[in-house]
């Protein structure tokens, strides 16, 4: 498996083109805008899309996965039904955020313990409600790396200030669900740079160790 991260949006959304080295065979996770900018950047990887991962229905993750999945020919897997709510929404949110979204239906909604392909990879879906009640996860363990959305960053967690968002249950996600997967895993959040669970477990402020002794 390798990965590639291309910032998107005026938010700076990572969007994750990942792939299987096997096959070439590649997925786009959360390609919430700058549809120009993706498409190159698949075509400088020199791999063949093959579907669309969504962790979240907020704008800046998902507000373009529908219009790229048309236009490719591409099946739309995730969010967690629970987020339908913020789908049916984006057209509304893209107006009061100055950007293009378009509403769309997933040709899969992802449940908790589902499993997702790219090529021969596997990837484990976790269910990790909090920022959005239907975000999910995408964990590949040979690789032992996971792609988080909005659940965790470097030193900080998902904002839980949005209507459906509730802070404990995000707190309860990461710790009951992420921590056990172990320190050595290696994660791509939404916004900002790569770090690890293990990293985070050290010095997060929100759910390290130290925080909730």
């Amino acid at each position: 498996m390798k990965a590639a991260i291309l910032p998107v949006t005026p938010l700076q959304q990572n969007c994750s083109l990942i792939w299987c080295t096997a096959t070439n065979k590649a997925a786009l996770i959360d390609p919430g805008g700058d549809l120009d900018k993706l498409k190159a950047g698949v075509a400088k990887a020199g791999v063949e899309l093959e579907k669309i991962l969504i962790t979240h229905g907020h704008l800046d993750h998902c507000g373009q996965a529908g219009v790229l999945a048309k236009e490719l020919g591409l099946e739309i897997e995730g969010p967690h039904e629970a987020d339908r709510f913020w789908i049916s929404r984006l057209e509304d949110d893209a107006g009061r955020f100055g950007m293009p979204a378009s509403v769309f239906e997933p040709d899969r909604w992802l449940e908790d313990g589902d499993t997702v392909t790219v090529g021969d990879l596997t990837l484990d879906v976790i269910h990790c409600p909090g920022h959005t009640p239907g975000h999910v996860v995408f964990v590949h363990q040979p690789s032992r790396f996971a792609i988080v959305g909005d659940v965790l960053f470097q030193g900080s967690i998902g904002r839980t200030d949005f209507p459906m968002s509730d802070h404990q249950s995000l707190i309860d996600a990461i710790t009951r669900k992420l921590w056990p997967l172990g320190d050595d895993i290696t994660f791509i959040p939404g916004h900002g740079p790569v770090s690890t669970f293990g990293k985070e477990r050290a010095s997060n402020p929100f759910v390290g160790d130290a925080a909730l002794a």
